[in-house]
């Protein structure tokens, strides 16, 4: 409870010392292994947010499930547009595959195209950035699939939005892992 309480007012705090605000980049975790998928190419599509997630203030979920944040400290690009690039790069480095996101830069079309639906992706007051959702792949020939995704990894609380964006850059590596496996075989 008290941590809960100096993680939220380390983030207002921040938000209130007015001027310019803090930004955080999602610094991407090392990629130390290797999936093989059964495409060649992928695009990701689309990765869509909950309005909370998409916004530019990092958001903390406070007592009792209210979300809090600050127009002090933001994310360094926007959400979607960062976590699609993320995507991109990490499932580069996993598969070896050619990975772009949308707009496709290339002539030759995707073997298969990605989209990623989030339903959840927060900082929680016990310490832990949660993500969920759905995901989807299309694919011209051969068999679409979806499925349905929840990630988490650990952050301290105390380490205020550096921690939180850490946390995310993590869930993100998770996810990239997570659809290579399940959802690009």
């Amino acid at each position: 409870m008290f941590r809960t309480r100096f993680a939220l007012a380390a983030v207002m705090a921040l938000g209130a010392c007015g001027g310019d605000a803090d930004r955080y980049t999602a610094a991407p975790p090392a990629v130390t292994e290797t999936i093989r998928i059964g495409f060649g190419s992928v695009e990701i599509r689309d990765v869509t947010l909950p309005s909370y997630a998409a916004a530019d203030e990092i958001t903390l979920e406070g007592e009792g499930g209210v979300l809090k944040s600050s127009t002090s400290v933001l994310w360094a690009d926007a959400p979607e547009r960062a976590i699609a690039l993320d995507m991109t790069r990490n499932l580069s480095k996993l598969t070896g595959a050619r990975i772009a996101s949308d707009p496709w830069p290339f002539e030759a079309f995707p073997d298969a195209r990605l989209e990623i639906r989030f339903e959840e992706l927060l900082a929680g007051s016990d310490g832990i950035f949660r993500a969920s959702g759905q995901y989807f792949v299309a694919v011209e020939e051969g068999r679409e699939r979806s499925g349905l995704f929840e990630q988490s990894a650990p952050f301290d609380l105390e380490g205020g939005p550096a921690a939180i964006a850490a946390a995310r850059g993590q869930v993100v590596l998770d996810l990239a892992k997570f659809i290579a496996r399940n959802g690009l075989k």
